[in-house]
C-alpha cells in the first residue's frame, strides 16, 4: 500500500536484528548529486519487531507529532528550555540568582542526555558539590522542577529527582550566653523598665519563654511558693517549679495585678485586650527592648540557659534539676522509684544565690 506524500515510510533493515522494522518520517527532499536524483529527508521515529508495530507508530506520530530529537535532549538543553518558561513567573531577581547559582554546580550532568540520567547521577552531583547544605538543597529543588517539566514534555518517563535522598541540612549552631551577675544586678536595679521583672523570673525559674508567657494565675500557689506549667515534652508538661525567693516579690506583684484586672494569666499583654497572655513574638519583642535599653546582647532562651548554668555551678541535684526544667530522666531507678517532695525541690532551688 502506497502511503501519502510526506506521510513517511516503513522499511526493513538487513541482517539479523531484534527490531528490524523502521518507522521514519519525511521532513522534505534533497538532491543527491552523486546519484543525480531527489531523495527524501527522513528521521527515524523508532525501531520495531514487526511491520505492523512500525506502521502503527508512524500513524500515531502523524496524528500527534512530537519532537523526534527528544532522545538527544541533554540536561543543559532541558535547563535552558525549562528556565525560559519558569524564570518569567518569578517575582524577583534574587530567586533567579538562587537557581542559576545552584545550576553552576551541576556540570557533570550538562552533556548527558536527560533520558540517560539516573538517581545515582543526580545524587552524585549533589554530594560531590563543594558547597554548603543550603545550596545542595537548592540543587535538589532544581532537579525536581526540571524533571516535572521534562515529564510534561515526555522527555522522560520517570521522575528520578523525586527518588533522590533528601539533603540533610546541618543543624545551626545555637550559642547560648548566660546572663552575668552584673547584668542580673542591672535588671534588678531597674524595676521601672517594663518586662524586666519577667526576664528575672525566667532566669530564676528555668521556664522556657513560651511556658513563662502562658502561666496561669490558677497555676501559682503563693502559699506554698510554687507554680505549675510547662509545654513541649511529656517530661516538661505539668511540672512543679519552686518560686525562688529572689523573685518571689515579682511573682506576687504580677499575680496581684492579674487578679485585679480579672485576667487568667500571670503575665499580660498591656497593648492587647484585658487578660490576653503574651505570644512568643510579643515576648521576644519586649525582651529585645529591655536588652537595647540596658545595652545587653541576649536571646530569649538565654534566661533558661542562665538558670541551668547557675544550678550546675551551685551543684544542684542532677535529677531535681531535670525535674524543674523538664528534661527527660534516663535513669530508670530515679525515674520510677524515687519520689521528691516539694521541700526537696525548694532546698535545691535555694542553692542558687544572687
Amino acid at each position: 500500500m502506497k502511503l501519502p506524500n510526506g506521510f513517511g515510510s516503513v522499511y526493513k533493515l538487513s541482517g539479523r536484528r531484534r527490531r528490524p522494522w523502521v518507522a521514519a518520517k519525511t521532513f522534505g527532499w534533497e538532491f543527491d548529486e552523486k546519484g543525480q536524483k531527489v531523495k527524501q529527508k527522513q528521521q527515524a521515529i523508532g525501531y520495531y519487531a514487526t511491520r505492523q508495530e512500525a506502521m502503527t507508530a508512524l500513524v500515531q506520530y502523524n496524528e500527534n507529532p512530537y519532537d523526534l530529537n527528544f532522545n538527544k535532549t541533554t540536561f543543559s538543553e532541558v535547563y535552558e528550555k525549562w528556565s525560559e518558561e519558569y524564570f518569567p513567573t518569578l517575582s524577583n531577581a534574587s530567586s533567579i540568582r538562587t537557581i542559576t547559582a545552584a545550576y553552576k554546580y551541576c556540570t557533570p550532568l550538562y552533556d548527558m542526555r536527560i533520558k540517560d540520567v539516573r538517581v545515582e547521577h543526580l545524587e552524585g552531583t549533589i554530594h560531590s558539590a563543594n558547597v554548603g547544605s543550603s545550596t545542595k538543597g537548592r540543587m535538589k529543588s532544581l532537579f525536581n522542577l526540571m524533571y516535572k517539566w521534562a515529564m510534561k514534555h515526555e522527555l522522560v518517563d520517570k521522575n528520578y529527582a523525586a527518588l533522590c535522598d533528601g539533603v540533610k541540612r546541618e543543624r545551626p549552631t545555637i550559642v547560648r550566653i548566660p546572663f552575668s551577675e552584673q547584668e542580673i544586678a542591672a535588671l534588678m536595679e531597674h524595676p521601672e523598665i517594663p518586662f524586666a521583672d519577667m526576664i528575672l523570673i525566667g532566669i530564676y525559674s528555668g521556664w522556657r519563654p513560651q511556658e513563662l508567657a502562658v502561666l496561669k494565675v490558677a497555676d501559682v500557689d503563693l502559699d506554698n511558693m510554687t507554680y505549675t506549667g510547662g509545654l513541649k515534652t511529656d517530661a516538661g508538661r505539668n511540672r512543679l517549679v519552686p518560686i525562688h525567693p529572689l523573685v518571689a516579690d515579682l511573682v506576687r506583684k504580677n499575680y496581684e495585678q492579674a487578679v485585679g484586672m480579672g485576667s487568667n494569666y500571670l503575665f499580660n499583654d498591656p497593648d492587647g485586650q484585658q487578660g490576653t497572655y503574651l505570644t512568643y513574638d510579643k515576648y521576644r519583642g519586649r525582651f529585645k527592648k529591655v536588652m537595647a535599653r540596658l545595652g545587653m546582647d541576649h536571646k530569649p532562651h538565654d534566661t533558661r540557659h542562665t538558670f541551668i548554668t547557675k544550678a550546675k555551678e551551685a551543684n544542684m541535684n542532677e535529677y531535681i534539676l531535670k525535674m524543674i526544667v523538664g528534661h527527660e530522666i534516663a535513669d530508670i531507678t530515679e525515674k520510677i522509684y524515687t519520689h521528691r517532695t516539694v521541700e526537696d525541690l525548694k532546698r535545691e532551688m535555694e542553692k542558687i544565690t544572687k
